[in-house]
């Protein structure tokens, strides 16, 4: 039976909805394989959470300090525990369910590849590109593919107030964004200076920049779900997300507060569906993804299509969007991690042979010739 390591948690405002994520996937996959629950610690470090097997099990292991957890270390091709470093123990895969912070945003995944730990999550440089709305935005449009008018304030610009000529500029309403945030967590839409200003006060208290974008009015918000497997990419239907408010809010989201509903597939015209495809199917390419990711797309009144962000960790890994079963939502999470196993190859790494340079002596080093 193969080995399947469950990465959740995290230093991150998202870490208790990677605690649903990291446990919703370690019971739909345990039954193939041998599931391997891993919390990362908001203060560092790893604990292995063996006895872990529902949100309920965690908060009694939490408010009890995680007694009978034991701290792992990563070891190329596995892990060990702390006590015994020296007994590696082989992991098959890895899988990343941690949303926000360091998780999703390329540490772990950098992690891994230099632990050679086969991942069935997106890559080092994808994760952290696309955890940053700032600079995924760059890359978007420097890819071709549609997005709203923007700007960037990072807090040190804050006081110097640049930023009110770029809002006039754009026009109210605008949506703030904290740059590396997700889940709806710190998101405010400003009709006015004065509602700016407050909005960047918020940000700023959860991130370093802010990303202020023009507020579509009457937008359409619509997300689509992508993987790779077997050398094809796979699209789940279009959604569409309704909202009671002006932005779809983390108690609409994970709490059951408001009244906010959704339908899948999406009533769209099939000309818009096909351009949603084609976006989400050519950045995926591009970037030349693996494991699955979910973009969000903004449609407005006038039919006009907008890349608005890509989430290499979607909640329950978009799995909710391939099928209305577990079965279909199990067969997902084995697809990822069947094509996480593939071998890769390896690209040859050679020594330049610098170091063996007459320069370079064993006793003394000696200033090349040419050098001031």
């Amino acid at each position: 039976m193969k080995t399947v390591a469950v990465f959740f948690g995290g230093r991150s405002n998202e870490r208790e909805i990677s605690v649903i994520t990291g446990i919703y996937c370690f019971n739909l996959l345990k039954e193939r394989y041998r599931v391997l629950p891993v919390y990362l610690l908001p203060e560092g470090g790893f604990l292995l959470m063996e006895n872990i097997l529902g949100v309920r099990d965690f908060c009694r292991a939490q408010e009890n300090g995680f007694k009978g957890c034991r701290e792992v270390v990563l070891v190329r091709g596995g892990y060990a525990y702390a006590k015994r470093p020296r007994k590696r123990i082989p992991i098959d895969c890895a899988l990343n369910c941690c949303h926000g912070g360091m998780g999703e945003g390329g540490v772990l995944s950098a992690l891994l590849e230099w632990f050679a730990i086969p991942s069935a999550s997106p890559d080092m440089p994808t994760s952290a590109l696309f955890l940053d709305k700032s600079l995924s935005k760059s890359a978007l449009l420097g890819m071709g593919v549609p997005v709203l008018p923007s700007f960037t304030v990072r807090e040190g610009e804050f006081a110097e107030g640049g930023w009110k000529q770029q809002a006039a500029s754009l026009g109210y309403p605008v949506i703030v964004k904290p740059s590396k945030l997700g889940s709806s967590v710190g998101i405010s839409v400003a009709e006015s200076e004065e509602e700016l200003e407050k909005a960047l006060t918020l940000a700023f208290r959860l991130d370093a920049s802010a990303l202020v974008e023009k507020y579509l009015t009457g937008k359409r918000d619509l997300n689509i779900a992508a993987y790779r497997t077997g050398g094809r990419i796979v699209l789940s239907p279009i959604e569409e997300v309704f909202s009671a408010s002006r932005i779809l809010t983390f108690g609409e989201k994970y709490e059951g507060t408001g009244e906010r509903s959704h339908k899948l597939p999406a009533d769209l015209p099939q000309e818009t569906a096909q351009t949603i495809s084609e976006l989400i199917t050519r950045v995926y390419a591009q970037m030349n993804m693996r494991g699955v990711v979910r973009a969000d797309f903004l449609l407005s009144r006038e039919g006009e299509v907008y890349f608005n962000e890509l989430n290499t960790v979607p909640g329950t890994l978009a799995a909710y969007l391939f099928g209305e079963s577990l079965t279909e939502e199990r067969a997902l999470l084995e697809a990822l991690i069947e094509e996480g196993m593939r071998p890769r190859a390896e690209r040859e790494v050679f020594d330049t042979g610098v170091l063996s340079a007459p320069v370079f002596g064993a006793k003394s080093f000696k200033r090349p010739a040419h050098a001031p």
